[in-house]
Order: structure tokens, then C-alpha cells, then sequence
């Protein structure tokens, strides 16, 4: 046996132990784990370690004691499914560590509501913020979400409702293994009103239309989708243009995004929706396109999107470094703008700036020169068809020119 062994456990205490675990658990001299863990074993005479000291200082004192103790970790589960063991085996070192898991509180979920998992995604909002989860769950017909006090399944159900979440069936497992087990279904409406959901519980969430299919990546969507109380359409950036600008930022799914001139939100929702587990900054300085721009947020179930009212660039300060960042509006600040974020943006970060008047098209272009980076130009014609009478026309949008480059590890130069 090596020095240090993890061993899964369940709420059932030492009664689920393998023999295997059970043998782990007598050979040791000192026995790990948290309070409620610690519990399970009464008759354990060796030295006892609690994590209420900090997982820190813990691991450290675990490694230290394995040098020569045996050492027995105790953890919820499979200690290798978001739990303690991989901090365990970075700090002691693997090849000191043996596993042996319990099944996982995903796993015994679905195995008492009856359905097969291996299609299903799990997400841990436990101790981490739900900012996201709307976007993360738009592709996804089964999921199964761990839990906390602050994200409790009531809570998790309110925030699903308030970004316009809907077509989920929600199981609560509480208490798995458990003598006070308890396994009840709801819809999303009940749920958020429950006020009697236990502590330790698993969140699966099961689509109710059978026919159901994840939407498109690049969904494509028209202006109107974005103009419901828009005065002033000119302000959305057009589908295929949006396309196109969204294709140059090369955003990936943990990237953070700059909207800056966010008008109605448009971008920053693409955005949004290509980086479920990243984050998108919406900057806008006109107070009706600031409340746009979150109501359209909502409408869409994307919780992953920040709307910043301010001016660039002095909105920007204090917001996390970007990978990739689009200027859509500069307010007559576009040197400035382009300036902040070539110094803000990360190594290979991409910049994608649209304009439109010649005067945005010379400084943009100026600016990118400053820096000794000569961007991507694209000068984009639309024509889209349009019914006149019993015929179709081609009815022609503002051309527009989108500038592209990516930040290199130095800049040459700097604008001015």
C-alpha cells in the first residue's frame, strides 16, 4: 500500500466501505477528512487530521506525515471527480497516492431517477460563482449541477427563470446513501419556491421536449431579434456583418470579450453565447442602449455578459485582461480606444474594429500603423433581397470596413 490512500466514502459512512477501502482505513496511523468524515469513525485510535484548518496547511501536514505514517485521506465520493484527491497527488506527488473510490453523488443521482449519464454533462457551482450557467446549459439536454448554499437548487431555478430558461424537468437528490435519502421531481417554477431542500444534494436537469436539438454555434440572428425597442436600428450591427466580425475575434469558450459601443448588445451576445465559460463585457454610454443591451441579455438566456455604462476608454479601466475585443462604436475616441486595447490585450489576442464613416476608417487604419501592425481590411457590400410589388430587388446596406490584427508579443510602436 503506498504512503498516502485516498478513499471515497458516501453518506452512508464505513456501511458502503469495500473491503478494500475498510482495510485502508484500519491500516493507518493518521485518518484525514473532514468533520462529518471524521465521524464516521469513532473506534479510529491513530492521529486525526481535520481540513477545518484549511486545505492548505492540510495537505502540507499530510506530506509531511507520509514520510513516515500511512496515511489515510477520506473524501466525499470519487475523490477524483471535484474533489480533494488530484490536490492530494500534486502535493504529495502521484506516485505516492492510491485511490480508491466510491461511486460519485452524480452517479448514485442518475442511478436512483433511472437515467443513463454518459451523454451528460456535469457543472460544479459549488463554491463558484453561477455566473455563465444560463449560456453553459443552451447546448445541453442533460446536466447535472453540484450544489451549495448560495447556489442551491431554489436559487439556481430563480436564475434560470430570470434569464428566460425554460423546458427543463428538475430532480433534487438529497442526502444520497443516506437513511433521510429523498429523491423528488419538480418543474422550474416549483422549484424556485421550495424552501425545504437539504444541504447535500445533486441538481439534475433533464429537457421536457423530447424533439429538442441543440441550437446552432453561430446561430445568425437577425437584427430584429435585437431592435424590439430600438428607436434607432442603424445602431445594430447587421447579421452578416456581425458574422464576419465574430469569425476575426476567434473567440474560444473560456475567452474574455470587449464590446465596446455595444449599442442594442448584438456582438457581446454572439459573443456571450460562443463563450459559455468565459466572459463578455458590454461597454455602452447611451443610457437607453445600457438597458437594452440587458434586456436583451435576458432575452436571450445569456448570464455571462456584463453591461458597463461608460465611455471608453475610461470604462475599460479595471476590467479583466481581454482575448479578444471589437469596437463597434468609439464615440469620436477611436485612437484612444485602440490604444487601451492593444496595451490591455493578451499575447495573440485578436482586435476587430468596424467602421464606417471614412474619418473612423483613416484613424483606425492609423492607429493600427502606430503600433508597425498593418490589420486584416475587409471592406464588406451587403445587398439583401427585398419584395417590391410582385418582384424581388436587392436593396443595399452601408458598406462597412472591418480592420482585424492580432496583438504580438511586442509592440513596435504605440499610438499617439
Amino acid at each position: 500500500m503506498k504512503p498516502v490512500v485516498v478513499v471515497g466514502i458516501g453518506d452512508d459512512g464505513c456501511l458502503g466501505l469495500s473491503a478494500r477501502a475498510a482495510n485502508a482505513v484500519a491500516q493507518a496511523r493518521v485518518l484525514v477528512g473532514g468533520k462529518r468524515h471524521l465521524e464516521f469513525f469513532p473506534q479510529f485510535s491513530g492521529e486525526r487530521l481535520s481540513f477545518s484548518g484549511g486545505i492548505s496547511p492540510t495537505l502540507d501536514r499530510i506530506a509531511e506525515l507520509a514520510l513516515e505514517n500511512q496515511v489515510c485521506v477520506l473524501a466525499s465520493g470519487d475523490p477524483l471527480f471535484f474533489g480533494i484527491g488530484a490536490q492530494v497527488a500534486r502535493r504529495v506527488g502521484a506516485e505516492h497516492v492510491e485511490f480508491i473510490p466510491h461511486p460519485s453523488s452524480v452517479q448514485l443521482a442518475f442511478g436512483r431517477i433511472g437515467v443513463s449519464w454518459e451523454d451528460a454533462e456535469v457543472i460544479s457551482v459549488h463554491g463558484r460563482p453561477r455566473e455563465g450557467l444560463c449560456t453553459r446549459l443552451r447546448p445541453l439536454a442533460k446536466v447535472a449541477l453540484l450544489t451549495d448554499g448560495e447556489n442551491s437548487p431554489p436559487a439556481l431555478a430563480r436564475h434560470l427563470l430570470e434569464h428566460s430558461v425554460r423546458g427543463f424537468t428538475a430532480w433534487v437528490c438529497e442526502s444520497l446513501g443516506n437513511p433521510e435519502e429523498r429523491i423528488r421531481c419538480f418543474s422550474l417554477e416549483a422549484l424556485a419556491e421550495c424552501t425545504d431542500i437539504g444541504p447535500l444534494n445533486v441538481l439534475v436537469l433533464l429537457r421536457t421536449d423530447p424533439t429538442w436539438r441543440p441550437p446552432p454555434r453561430m446561430s445568425f440572428l437577425h437584427e430584429d431579434a435585437f431592435a424590439k425597442r430600438m428607436p434607432k436600428k442603424g445602431l445594430i450591427t447587421k447579421r452578416e456583418v456581425r458574422l464576419l466580425s465574430l469569425a476575426q475575434m476567434e473567440i474560444r469558450p473560456d475567452s474574455v470579450v470587449w464590446d465596446i459601443g455595444a449599442g442594442s448588445g448584438s456582438v457581446g451576445i454572439e459573443a456571450a453565447l460562443l463563450a459559455p465559460r468565459g466572459r463578455v463585457f458590454a461597454i455602452e454610454v447611451d443610457p437607453e442602449g445600457v438597458v437594452l443591451c440587458r434586456e436583451n441579455a435576458l432575452a436571450h438566456g445569456v448570464d455571462n455578459l456584463r453591461v458597463i455604462a461608460g465611455r471608453a476608454p475610461e470604462a475599460l479601466e479595471g476590467l479583466d485582461a481581454p482575448d479578444a475585443v471589437f469596437v463597434g462604436g468609439s464615440k469620436g475616441s477611436m485612437r484612444d480606444i485602440i490604444d487601451v486595447a492593444f496595451k490591455r490585450l493578451r499575447e495573440g489576442g485578436r482586435l476587430v474594429v468596424n467602421a464606417i464613416t471614412l474619418d473612423n476608417v483613416a484613424e483606425a487604419y492609423a492607429a493600427f500603423r502606430a503600433y508597425g501592425i498593418t490589420p486584416d481590411v475587409t471592406m464588406l457590400n451587403v445587398s439583401r433581397g427585398e419584395p417590391l410589388a410582385h418582384y424581388l430587388r436587392y436593396e443595399a446596406q452601408n458598406p462597412i470596413h472591418i480592420f482585424a490584427a492580432t496583438r504580438p508579443a511586442a509592440i513596435q510602436g504605440e499610438a499617439t
